[in-house]
């Protein structure tokens, strides 16, 4: 290799530019574990997603979320199906990320641009109320051991796909 092919480190390089904002939110039931929380903050931050819903009252520590704690909207509600609906009545499609009967693989969806993602909780997934709810549901494939991902994991993955559909 010449030195004009050689990469050159970069870190933190400035973010790309969004043509426009982002119209997905994602939704969090109460969580076991705050450093779940906060790691979906920063990944939030990170993907240009600027809204969050977030079930209780647990303190998100700034040391994981970073910046994104700023430039994230972060709602805060004591539980998540009455702010889902009025979502909902306003043109968001409510995709629940979660293994159920009805899941379809995230590799074979196809997201809607308004879309509310609802992440299920960390150790019980997600409630019946709340699936019941969802217009979608949607599931990472697992192909080991353990039979499933981490929650904030599995926010990220969930806002990956969408950003790939939607990248700018």
């Amino acid at each position: 290799m010449s030195d004009s092919t050689i990469p050159e480190h970069q870190r933190h390089k400035p973010p790309t530019e969004l043509l426009q904002p982002r119209e997905l939110v994602v939704a969090l039931p109460q969580m076991q574990s705050q450093v779940n929380v906060a790691r979906v903050v920063r990944a939030a931050g990170c993907f240009g997603v600027q809204r969050l819903i977030v079930a209780g009252q647990g303190k998100i520590d700034p040391k994981i979320a970073r910046e994104a704690i700023e430039y994230c909207e972060i709602t805060r509600h004591n539980s998540l199906p009455p702010v889902l609906g009025s979502w909902k009545s306003d043109g968001y499609r409510l995709v629940g990320l979660e293994q159920a009967t009805r899941s379809v693989s995230i590799f074979d969806f196809q997201f809607s641009r308004k879309t509310l993602l609802v992440i299920g909780h960390e150790r019980n997934g997600m409630d019946e109320e709340l699936l019941r709810m969802m217009d979608d549901v949607v599931e990472i494939p697992v192909y080991g051991r353990p039979l499933s991902y981490n929650a904030a994991t599995s926010a990220m993955l969930g806002m990956y796909e969408y950003c790939r559909q939607f990248p700018s």
